[in-house]
Order: C-alpha cells, then sequence, then structure tokens
C-alpha cells in the first residue's frame, strides 16, 4: 500500500529518483553522470538521440530493468530536434511518446443505464486499511476498536509464501510485534459483529511487499483455495487486490487491454472470477492500484508496440475491464505518485484538488489506451468510484489537507469548484466515496481523515 520514493537533489537543484535505465552514452553525455538515477524534465542520451525524463520509478535498482529507458520524450539527434508528432515508419527502438493530440471534450463511452446492484453498501462508503498482520509505527488498532464510520474495513495483508506461488497467508501481527493485540478468537468475534452492524470486511492482498505473480494455473488454483480458506476461517465479505511493484505486468506484445494473454494477467482474471463464483452475489470485491498500473495507460500501455517502455504500465487495465460487472469499488492510490497526464493532456501533480479531480474523472469518463481513440478502456459507474488518499502526513506522499480532499469530491459530485479543470465526466451524484491508508494513522493523527473527511463525503448525501 506504500512505499517511499527515494529521492536526493542533484547538482542544479533538480530531483532525483532511482531509475531502470540504461546510462547514457558517451557520445552525447548528460548534464549528469551515474547510470542508477535520472532527473526528471532533464536530459539524456543515448544511441545517438536525446531523451528527456517523464516518469519515476518505484525504488529499483539499475539491474531490474537493465537496457530499459521507462518512458523518455524523444527529442531527437544530439543538439536538440523537435520529436516526431508521428511514428518514423520503421520502429523505433525507443518507446513513443506523442500524448493524444486532443482531450476528449465528451465522455468516449456511452455511461451504463442498469441501474447500481444493491451491495449493502451507504450511498458514500469510507474505506480504510487496518494493519491487522503487522506494526509500523502508527499502533495497534483492535478490529472492535474500529470506529463504525468506517464501511469497509480492509485487512492489511495477505501475503504469498513465495512470489510464483499463489499460496495466500494471513495472521494477526504478533504480541511481540505488536502489543494489545487481541486474540484470535476475539478478532473473528469482531469481524462478525462489524459485519452485523452492516460493514464489511475485506481480505486485502499484496501491499507493497506481497509481490504476487500467478505464472501458472497451478498457482491461480492455489491463491483460489487460500484465498477462501482466509475469507471462510475469518468470516469475511470478500478481497481487496493491492497488488503493487512487479506482480502485475504485460508481456511483449500484449497490446489489446480488451484480450489480455499474459499468464499473471490471465489468470488472476480466472482467479477472482472464481472467487466470485464461490461466493455469489454477495462477495465484494474492491480494488487499490496505483496510478503508474492504470491511468498511466492514457499515454503509455505495457512495453508499447516497439518495445521498450515499462511493461507495468497500465496494466490493471484489462483486469479492472474484464471485472468491470464485479467490482464493487475502485479506489486508485491518488499518493506516492509521480505526475499523470489527464484527460485534458496536462500533466497533474499531487498536492492538491486537482489531482485527485483529474484522476478520478479519467476512471468516471473512461478514456483512449496509448492515445488510441480506437482503444477506448470505458469508465466505470460512478457507484464504482472512490479515490484514495493518506490520511496523515505519515502515511504517505501526497497528503493535503482536509479542504482539499472536500473540494475534489465536491467537484467530483456537483461539477462545481473545480479550479481550473474541466470535468469530461460531468456530475456523478453517485461517487462512492473515499479510501484512505490508514485507520491506524488516521487514529494516530487524532482522526483527521474520518472526522472531517469522512464527515463531509456523508454529509453530502
Amino acid at each position: 500500500m506504500i512505499f517511499v520514493m527515494a529521492a536526493v537533489l542533484a547538482a542544479g537543484g533538480g530531483t532525483v529518483y532511482l531509475a531502470s535505465s540504461a546510462s547514457a552514452a558517451a557520445a552525447c553525455a548528460p548534464a549528469w553522470s551515474a547510470a542508477s538515477v535520472y532527473v526528471k524534465d532533464n536530459v539524456a542520451s543515448q544511441n545517438g538521440r536525446n531523451y528527456t525524463a517523464k516518469w519515476w520509478t518505484q525504488n529499483e535498482a539499475p539491474s531490474t530493468h537493465s537496457g530499459q529507458w521507462d518512458v523518455w520524450i524523444d527529442n531527437g539527434a544530439c543538439g536538440g530536434t523537435t520529436p516526431p508528432t508521428t511514428p518514423p515508419t520503421t520502429p523505433p527502438t525507443t518507446p513513443p511518446t506523442t500524448p493524444p493530440t486532443t482531450p476528449p471534450t465528451t465522455p468516449p463511452t456511452t455511461p451504463p443505464t442498469t441501474p447500481p446492484p444493491n451491495t449493502g453498501l451507504p450511498k458514500r462508503a469510507l474505506i480504510g486499511y487496518l494493519h491487522s498482520s503487522f506494526a509500523n509505527g502508527s499502533g495497534y488498532v483492535r478490529m472492535a476498536d474500529v470506529p463504525a464510520n468506517w464501511d469497509i474495513i480492509n485487512l492489511a495483508f495477505g501475503e504469498p509464501t513465495s512470489v510464483t506461488s499463489g499460496d495466500i497467508r494471513f495472521t494477526l501481527c504478533p504480541a511481540t510485534e505488536c502489543p494489545g493485540v487481541e486474540s484470535e478468537a476475539a478478532f473473528i468475534a469482531a469481524i462478525k459483529a462489524k459485519r452485523d452492524a452492516g460493514k464489511k470486511v475485506l481480505l486485502s492482498i499484496g501491499g507493497q511487499n506481497g509481490q504476487v505473480q500467478l505464472t501458472t494455473t497451478a498457482a491461480r488454483d492455489k491463491f483460489v483455495s487460500s484465498v477462501s480458506a482466509i475469507i471462510d476461517k475469518y468470516g469475511l465479505n470478500g478481497v481487496d487486490i493491492d497488488f503493487e511493484g512487479h506482480s502485475l505486468s504485460l508481456n511483449t506484445g500484449d497490446t489489446d487491454f480488451k484480450n489480455p494473454t499474459t499468464p499473471v494477467i490471465v489468470n488472476l482474471i480466472s482467479a477472482l472470477r472464481s472467487l466470485k463464483a464461490r461466493y455469489g452475489a454477495g462477495f465484494v470485491l474492491t480494488m487499490a492500484p496505483e496510478t503508474f498500473f492504470v491511468q498511466l495507460g492514457y499515454q503509455y500501455y505495457g512495453s508499447g508496440p516497439w518495445g521498450g517502455q515499462d511493461p507495468r504500465a497500465g496494466s490493471y487495465l484489462p483486469v479492472i475491464h474484464a471485472l468491470r460487472n464485479d467490482i464493487t469499488v475502485l479506489h486508485v492510490q491518488d499518493y506516492n505518485s509521480g505526475s499523470i497526464m489527464g484527460l485534458d493532456n496536462q500533466y497533474h501533480s499531487m498536492g492538491g484538488a486537482d489531482f485527485h479531480i483529474a484522476m478520478t474523472d479519467m476512471l468516471l469518463a473512461g478514456f483512449p489506451v496509448a492515445g488510441n481513440a480506437n482503444n477506448v478502456f470505458p469508465g466505470l459507474r460512478e457507484d464504482q468510484i472512490a479515490f484514495g488518499a493518506p490520511s496523515s502526513v505519515s502515511a504517505g506522499n501526497g497528503y493535503v489537507a482536509p479542504s482539499a480532499i472536500q473540494q475534489a469530491v465536491n467537484c467530483l459530485i456537483r461539477n462545481t469548484n473545480c479550479g481550473s479543470y474541466t470535468l469530461r465526466s460531468g456530475t456523478n451524484p453517485n461517487f462512492r466515496g473515499l479510501m484512505t491508508w490508514s485507520i491506524n494513522w488516521d487514529k494516530f493523527y487524532s482522526w483527521e481523515f474520518q472526522n472531517q473527511n469522512g464527515a463531509y463525503l456523508k454529509g453530502i448525501g
């Protein structure tokens, strides 16, 4: 759920991020000299061409993606020529980077007309993660002590025995690490009490450290059986998919989000469908992808038509699309994020209401994938959409004051006070709500998120 982007100041004041990039060619020396870093918006060179860094990576050593350039703007030959607006006839060896030429002025797909299903959730839902299996400095919160304002409680985390095993395990935080942890029996009883009060308690699978790659059908089947065992043991309502890092990526040549062929994608879709079939209509499915895996798909999808891009770019899109009729709530993590291009073809950055508005609008309105107007990711129903924000300054990069969260919620629901951004989705009266990392951190900071943002959200009606 959280990672901290490593950053230091470079000569000249730029921010340097760890990158999975090849070192620059000596023929055109960059303004810096280190194979393991790049400076956002600075120029580097390779094979006689200049490139401008336009993305970040997630604390990865260069060896992780040896030879890849992630997302770079091609500035042409050394000396700085203008990048072409269309791809050259001969496929280049570096990623195409021309953004979509014109932003859509109307939603690119017709919104669904079928009424939302009866999920048992309130019209506006407050969603939070509970550190049940580990401690991270925020303090342990017993299930029975979670305030009634939280409508969906995601247990963090179910993790695999190995990256590719598919065998998911969940245990309560040991008392040596979490003083005050309740007994397993008390934990199960408290979950039942929450459910009896109409709350949803889910197993969140993955997180920062829980890499899950269902590379085989055997791993898929083990995933289904092991997750089912946890759901049954603790009496849960469903699962939250919080795959991060290298859990999801697209194989070279897998370019159609509507018809994925990559095993880790196909097997995850199949596994979640099996869980839904096992537990029926009451099964709750939520997802918490990072912006890199969703909204970045507007510009870049997988390794791209010519290869060279980060294969994780937009890799959640085929999962979301395949399960769009089964997803209860999609709440993208609008934090720990680099700048993302929105439907206005402008880059949006964390730090205010604007980022939440632009990122969420993309999910409501839909968007062309990799700039292809003939390959549109359709928007989801309003009731399926929430956005995620840190509950406090200690919870993650991208914290903003309650006033900014509330401005974004008001804009998305009523299409008023949206600042300089124009909603492509229009009004969204059934917008579902807010997710935060985390309930523990919110308690540590005197319940600011719950008391201010949650109260505002539910007061809209």
